[in-house]
């Protein structure tokens, strides 16, 4: 009750106007713009500052001196929401469009219908919404509310908690103004998890009743309106997200405590240097609309520049700087292994551990030629185990050759990858082998024994794989590798 008592003290203080706040640079001008409709929103889940600063109301427990400015949308300029109390008659909403409305209780009308009063704080005129059926006990529980209302008590109590203060911004969209007398606006691309001033705050739409206006270390300001109580917001709590999920301040804003910033538990990872050991999706942060998701190869060298904990998961966003280009980029990893139903993997195309390598002496070992092969997929001879597993993935099978040597087998769809790496674990060459199409189960025994020694003869043209086979095996007793190829293997 202490943000309702505090939003009654101030209701005649505050004007109408000290509730329109607009981004620098845009221009008043005198055209008149209709209100746009700013889509439903979602409810706000907090569990500390939300929680702790901002209470829904339903109408059950609305109390006098409880103020709302009204912000008519499309629909409410066509079917009125108001009656004038000394008269009956209905008033158009737009000629209350950004008037102070304070509530006045609820009574019964002459015609046995409950009516919600209010006093418009400009003129001191009366004005009710009559329940369009049923008791006032029957409707006050409801999330529909009153149309056109937007509560301003969150305002209020946002501009006590949060003016002058630093917030994280958790969304990438958001808004610039670009008309004063207007709502109208332009959406702009802004980066993740980035620090942000508030400026100024202001009542937004009914929906999302708090306009959060912030700057950046560059000055650039932009804004969103949150529902932060969702007290009147005439939203159910399922149409809070998807695309309305930024709507919600935790969607678009988080306070800086000691849980968003980086706990002890990540700071030892802060500046190293890592690799991709797999192609994955990053978000690039290039500012501006160059905001984007793209695909990294595998072997990419970053720097640990940023990590911030996602509330309420076991997500962490990196902040990553490619070393060579130096890009940057963002992505949201675990570092608990778990599995997830109706994943290939689990978690493992998120996990850390599974994504990254630390160090960037694997990086300057592996040649720029052999870094090709790898982001293609390919195999390359000189290679070592750890390349041959980034490029082609774990093998079906291994088995030991009598010199020494071995080999690694990969099952592909019409063919084999069979690779032989030298006693000093390197790469001396490889084959592929088609499958018998006719015959495709029975090619490999039913112990998986390696290609080269599995395939049973069910045709002359197996027959001629043995004999090409028993050359092989001599030229490489002699010390050549004629049979194995000595350029780059495609991984299919």
């Amino acid at each position: 009750m202490a943000g309702l008592a505090f939003a009654a003290s101030t209701a005649m203080a505050q004007s109408a106007d000290s509730y329109i706040v607009k981004t620098k640079g845009v221009k008043k001008t005198e055209a008149k713009v209709a209100v746009k409709n700013t889509a439903n929103a979602e409810e706000a889940r907090g569990t500390d500052f939300v929680s702790q600063n901002f209470t829904y109301y339903n109408l059950c427990d609305w109390q006098d001196g409880m103020k709302f400015m009204v912000l008519p949308e499309k629909y409410d300029l066509i079917v009125n929401t108001f009656r004038d109390a000394g008269t009956g008659k209905e008033v158009p909403s737009g000629k209350l469009r950004r008037q102070i409305l304070i509530y006045n209780n609820h009574t019964i009308g002459a015609n046995g219908r409950a009516r919600m009063n209010f006093t418009c704080q400009e003129d001191n005129k009366k004005y009710y919404f009559e329940l369009p059926n049923g008791g006032f006990e029957d409707y006050c529980y409801s999330k529909t509310g009153v149309p056109t209302l937007a509560y301003l008590g969150d305002v209020d109590i946002a501009r006590e908690k949060l003016m002058g203060h630093t917030l994280i911004t958790r969304a990438t969209d958001y808004c610039v103004d670009t008309d004063y007398e207007s709502d109208s606006y332009e959406n702009v691309k802004v980066e993740k998890n980035m620090e942000v001033k508030v400026v100024a705050i202001g009542v937004g739409t009914r929906s999302f009743p708090v306009k959060i206006i912030v700057a950046d270390k560059k000055g650039n300001e932009f804004y969103q309106n949150v529902a932060i109580s969702k007290t009147n917001s005439g939203m159910r709590d399922d149409e809070f997200d998807l695309d309305n999920a930024k709507h919600a301040f935790y969607g678009s804003f988080d306070v800086i405590t000691a849980q968003t910033k980086v706990s002890t538990d990540y700071a030892q990872y802060m500046g190293k240097t890592i690799y991709s050991k797999y192609a994955t999706s990053m978000t690039t942060k290039g500012g501006g609309k160059d905001n984007r998701v793209v695909k990294v190869p595998k072997l990419t060298e970053f720097r640990i520049d940023g990590m911030a904990p996602v509330r309420n998961t076991n997500y962490v966003t990196l902040t990553l700087t490619e070393t060579e280009t130096g890009r940057i980029y963002s992505k949201d990893v675990t570092f608990t292994n778990e599995s997830v139903t109706g994943d290939i993997d689990g978690q493992r195309e998120d996990y850390f551990g599974y994504l990254f390598g630390f160090g960037e002496g694997k990086m300057r070992n592996t040649s720029a030629a052999t870094r090709t092969m790898i982001r293609e997929g390919r195999v390359g001879v000189g290679m070592t185990e750890e390349e041959v597993e980034m490029a082609v993935g774990e093998p079906d099978s291994k088995a030991e050759l009598p010199n020494g040597r071995y080999q690694w087998i990969y099952k592909r769809t019409k063919s084999w990858l069979v690779v032989e790496f030298s006693k000093s674990g390197k790469v001396v060459g490889y084959k592929t082998p088609r499958r018998n199409e006719t015959t495709s189960n029975s090619s490999v025994n039913a112990e998986g024994e390696h290609i080269l020694g599995g395939i049973r003869a069910t045709s002359t043209r197996a027959a001629a794989m043995r004999a090409a086979e028993t050359s092989a095996a001599a030229a490489r007793a002699a010390g050549a590798h004629s049979s194995y190829s000595s350029g780059p293997s495609s991984r299919r």
